[in-house]
């Protein structure tokens, strides 16, 4: 999938913003993240030739290319119908091994060492984690349904956030699921790289499948298959009783995590970036402060704020933290709910908030944050062995609220208005906290996931979100615009 690599690369390239390090592009196909007992390394290939695919317990190797050509839609399809007419039944530990990769590292690094270093285990487990991507065939059927908008979207991200947590490889760079009424999504391994290489890679997914590719009337892929292309082959596994012991604890551990999770996903359509710009204010700031609203409204307090920040101007550069929660936005959050300060008053303090909060994210981009910088002393620490106070305390402290935006990157929505993508989401990073996932779609939608845990009695992810939706709308009432206003 090498070729591919590049044109995503490319495309990037000419769309009006600056690119992202072509490291992370690479490492979007024929990846996977291995586990040690130490520490877990990355490992990426050049090149592959096949995928992985999981339908009802068991896995398949499927070739990509035939007669030194990557296959045709049509080819794939036929590939994919024969996974699906199958009826061979899974063997012996086989339906639930990816679980390892969803428990505990060190149990399933220790597994990999014992079980899966020789033989037909060590072969199947190679076809696996050298795979261009990993594939599931879902058995259940997910997606937006309009007689039950709200349900039906927090089952749908839950489903590709975990599944049934043996169902997906988590440690492949992602695995695209596939549910049993055509609906899709991605599930993404993010120590790789950051979401916008992702939400990238579906924007092209999308736009090729609708623009380019299309179907027949009756459902298929356009094209003709040829005969004589190999047929997918099962992989052979032999996992011994005392590893499928193994593989049964690390699912004890996962699936108790993935219940526990609260997620709700929904759009607010209210207004978008067109009316967050009559401000002159920048969306994300608009949205970020509308978050530290919600979230004061909605826990009674403030609390330590992340935002990721690309800092894409440097070569490898990953992320910095904009800690969104300041003193400018707690002021304005405190006058907003203050019946004796004026709409004046109010709207000054968001502004200079507002000002404040892109005046953080330019320092995050241009590589002058702060959270980096801590991290390097972390590491600097330890090498010597030294103990820092300073580091232990700072470090320590939660992320109560988690936040990030997904970039809308180069689909013309005005043009092609049914390739609204409703973006990606997270789990919570603390366990009494919050986890916030948006993607700003146009100039008149923003889809929201919201996440946080049901133990937690304090939070609730719905709860959240009826905040957030209030909080926009309060901020915008600021500067007398309406839903549809032209001012």
């Amino acid at each position: 999938m090498g070729s591919l690599t590049f044109l995503f690369s490319f495309q990037l390239m000419i769309y009006n913003a600056i690119p992202m390090c072509s490291s992370q592009y690479e490492r979007l196909f024929n990846t996977c993240r291995l586990p040690g007992t130490e520490t877990d390394t990355i490992q990426h290939i050049k090149d592959s030739k096949h995928i992985v695919v999981y339908h009802k317990g068991c896995y398949y190797k499927v070739w990509l290319y035939y007669d030194g050509r990557l296959l045709k839609p049509r080819e794939i399809e036929q590939q994919m119908q024969w996974i699906l007419d199958d009826k061979s039944e899974p063997q012996p530990g086989e339906e639930k091994l990816a679980a390892l990769t969803a428990g505990d590292r060190v149990p399933w690094a220790k597994a990999r060492q014992t079980y899966f270093a020789r033989g037909k285990n060590k072969q199947s487990l190679d076809a696996v984690e050298k795979a261009a991507f990993f594939v599931t065939l879902d058995d259940t059927a997910q997606g937006y349904r309009e007689e039950d908008p709200v349900t039906s979207m927090d089952t749908y991200a839950k489903a590709l956030l975990h599944g049934k947590c043996y169902d997906r490889w988590f440690d492949k760079s992602f695995t695209l699921v596939v549910f049993k009424n055509a609906k899709m999504g991605l599930n993404t391994e993010h120590s790789w790289a950051d979401a916008p290489i992702v939400g990238h890679l579906w924007e092209n997914v999308m736009s090729s499948d609708c623009l380019e590719l299309g179907y027949t009337e009756d459902g298929h892929c356009k094209g003709e298959a040829i005969s004589g292309i190999p047929m997918p082959t099962r992989l052979q596994w032999e996992i011994p009783e005392e590893c499928q012991e193994v593989i049964e604890r690390s699912l004890a551990v996962a699936r108790p995590l993935a219940e526990d999770v609260d997620f709700h996903s929904f759009p607010f359509d209210t207004f978008g970036k067109g009316l967050m710009k009559k401000t002159k204010t920048s969306p994300d700031a608009f949205v970020q402060l509308a978050l530290q609203l919600a979230h004061y409204r909605d826990m009674g307090k403030f609390c330590l704020t992340y935002e990721a920040s690309m800092t894409r101007l440097f070569r490898e550069g990953r992320t910095e933290t904009v800690r969104s929660c300041t003193v400018q936005s707690c002021k304005f959050v405190r006058a907003m709910d203050d019946p004796t300060e004026s709409i004046e008053k109010k709207r000054a303090l968001f502004k200079a908030a507002a000002d404040n909060h892109q005046h953080l994210y330019r320092l995050a981009m241009t590589g002058s944050g702060i959270d980096r910088h801590l991290f390097c002393l972390y590491v600097v620490s330890k090498y010597l062995a030294v103990e820092s106070p300073f580091l232990k305390e700072v470090l320590a402290e939660p992320w109560r609220l988690s936040t990030s935006q997904t970039p809308q990157q180069h689909i013309d929505l005005n043009k092609n208005p049914e390739m609204e993508s409703s973006g990606g989401g997270f789990g919570p990073v603390a366990d009494d906290g919050y986890g916030v996932s948006y993607i700003i779609v146009g100039d008149n939608l923003i889809n929201f996931h919201v996440s946080s845990k049901f133990s937690c009695p304090e939070t609730n992810s719905h709860r959240f979100g009826k905040n957030i939706k209030q909080a926009l709308c309060d901020i915008r009432n600021l500067f007398s615009l309406g839903k549809n206003s032209t001012k």
